[in-house]
C-alpha cells in the first residue's frame, strides 16, 4: 500500500485569523458551525514555538478554537501575535492560499441567505454541466477579514462519482 499506514482522512485544517472573536462570530452565527472548544494562550522562553509551530520564537498563540459545521473535517482557528506578521490573507494565486468549502443541499436559500446578511461574493454562481465537476454549483464568498471561503452543492452527484470504482463521500449520505 502506498502512503501512510493507518491513513483514514483528513482530521481538521488550520487557519490563523486577525480576530478570534469576529471569527468566532461569523463561524457560529452566520454559517451555523459549532465551537467545541478552546486552548491557550501558549508562548514559550525558548525556541519551542519557532521549533514545533514554525513561527518566530517570540509569537504568542492568544487562543485556538476548535469547530464543527456539522459532517466533515473540524478546523481550528488560532489568533497570533508575532514579530513580522503578514496581516492580510493569502489570494488563491499565492503559496498557501486556501480556501474552506461548506457543502449544502440547497444551494439557491444559502445564497440567498449569504445575501441577506451583506456576505460579499465573488462573482456569480458558476455551474459545471462538463467535465469530472459536472453537476456541481459553487461560489466563492469572503469573510469579514477577507479570507476565501466557498459554497458548494452537488446534489444529484458529480459525473466522476458515477463512473469511479470507489465512492468515498455523496451528498445523499450527509443527514
Amino acid at each position: 500500500m502506498v502512503g501512510l499506514p493507518g491513513l483514514r482522512g483528513v482530521e481538521h485544517v488550520g487557519f490563523t485569523v486577525p480576530d478570534i472573536e469576529e471569527a468566532t462570530s461569523f463561524f457560529v452565527n452566520v454559517i451555523g458551525c459549532e465551537h467545541v472548544y478552546s486552548l491557550g494562550p501558549f508562548r514559550s522562553s525558548d525556541d519551542w514555538m519557532a521549533t514545533h509551530l514554525n513561527v518566530p520564537a517570540d509569537a504568542i498563540m492568544r487562543e485556538l478554537r476548535f469547530f464543527r459545521c456539522r459532517n466533515g473535517p473540524n478546523f481550528e482557528i488560532f489568533q497570533y501575535e508575532a514579530s513580522g506578521q503578514r496581516l492580510s490573507p493569502p489570494r488563491n494565486s499565492d503559496v498557501g492560499g486556501h480556501h474552506l468549502a461548506f457543502y449544502v443541499d440547497d444551494f439557491g436559500a444559502a445564497l440567498a441567505y449569504l445575501k441577506g446578511h451583506g456576505i460579499r461574493l465573488l462573482g456569480e454562481p458558476t455551474y459545471r454541466d462538463t467535465g469530472p465537476s459536472a453537476g456541481q454549483t459553487w461560489i466563492y464568498f469572503l469573510a469579514p477579514w477577507g479570507m476565501q471561503l466557498e459554497l458548494v452543492s452537488f446534489p444529484q452527484g458529480k459525473l466522476y462519482e458515477k463512473t469511479a470504482t470507489t465512492l468515498l463521500w455523496q451528498p445523499s449520505a450527509v443527514l
